[in-house]
């Protein structure tokens, strides 16, 4: 979708996710967009019924964070569903389930590059868990906080 700022149209993406922690997939995912979009938002979801192991706050934090030198990166989070959000940010959202709920969004899917396929925020949890390294799969700035919160010490 594209949104006129100052008379010039603006091509306006979502990358939604729990980020939860962010992983090097992720990061290649919004710097991929940030390519074929003139502004990209992502989001993080407030959802009630996921127990998360970092709040919304710590994980729009961490992509603050790791997005910091990518310029055309807004960080927010969404309250409701997805497609009000981007109704109200006049934008593109990048999810199958909003083409039901709004047909004039327009879905892209953009997977994660093949060297980070594998690679989800629930793997990393595992093997954070039982004390595994988890530096090839997030990034080098985050992965002390990421360590702290998912290591479990042995008591």
């Amino acid at each position: 979708c594209k949104r006129k700022k100052g008379g010039i149209s603006m091509r306006i993406g979502i990358c939604p996710g729990s980020f939860d922690p962010v992983t090097l997939g992720h990061m290649d995912i919004i710097s991929r967009a940030c390519k074929i979009f003139d502004k990209v938002i992502v989001a993080v979801p407030v959802n009630p019924d996921k127990r998360a192991s970092f709040t919304v706050e710590e994980r729009m934090e961490m992509l603050r964070t790791v997005t910091a030198d990518m310029e055309n990166v807004e960080v927010d989070c969404v309250r409701g569903l997805l497609a009000d959000y981007a109704s109200e940010k006049h934008a593109a959202a990048m999810a199958l389930t909003n083409k039901k709920l709004n047909p004039e969004f327009e879905t892209l899917f953009l997977p994660t590059s093949i060297e980070h396929m594998f690679l989800s925020s629930s793997m990393v949890k595992q093997i954070a868990g039982f004390g595994g390294d988890i530096s090839h799969f997030v990034p080098e700035c985050l992965l002390e906080k990421i360590n702290q919160r998912l290591c479990r010490t042995a008591d």
